[in-house]
């Protein structure tokens, strides 16, 4: 209940403020209301001449004074406002996203990491390899996989390896490329 009392509150705010600004301005002057139209200056040669009468309806005049421009922001203040998207649009953009990230050009193998001067996986050189190897300039890694190799003799020595005979391997499996 005091969400949809918050949400009426939050929608009347605009509004109110802006009444609040532009009423006290037309209560100080009544000078606005009366915008003067400018008259035509008279013609150097004299009146013209006039062949026959012609019937013409005045056609309506918009003011465009300060006054009337206000009042067109009080008519529509949700139009100086950008349009605000709902949940479900907004799920539904976010779905589009990952949509087109899933579908973009990307290509699977498997290419080893090699280790960096820091002692860490330098994934963007594999990435660049396994694009290359598909016809692809450079890459990005999508998924890469991590294994723990050990040497053959401390597997078949029966004992639990030691980390010394074991090292960790990263392989990028998927990448993105350009």
């Amino acid at each position: 209940m005091s969400d949809r009392i918050g949400n009426l509150i939050a929608r009347i705010q605009q509004p109110v403020a802006i009444a609040m600004v532009v009423l006290p301005m037309m209560a100080m002057s009544d000078l606005a209301w009366a915008q003067a139209t400018p008259q035509p200056a008279p013609s150097p040669q004299g009146p013209p001449a006039q062949s026959a009468p012609q019937r013409s309806e005045p056609a309506p005049k918009e003011n465009s004074g300060l006054i009337n421009e206000i009042g067109k922001l009080l008519e529509k203040p949700a139009a100086l406002l950008p349009t605000l998207k709902g949940p479900k649009e907004t799920i539904d953009d976010a779905a589009g996203a990952l949509s087109r990230l899933t579908t973009s050009p990307g290509v699977r193998g498997r290419a080893a990491c090699p280790v960096a001067a820091n002692g860490a996986p330098d994934c963007k050189a594999a990435a660049d390899k396994l694009c290359q190897s598909k016809g692809f300039k450079e890459g990005k890694s999508l998924d890469v996989d991590t294994a723990r190799n050990c040497s053959a003799k401390a597997l078949l020595s029966g004992r639990k390896p030691e980390e010394s005979e074991c090292r960790t391997e990263t392989y990028v499996t998927r990448a993105v490329c350009q």
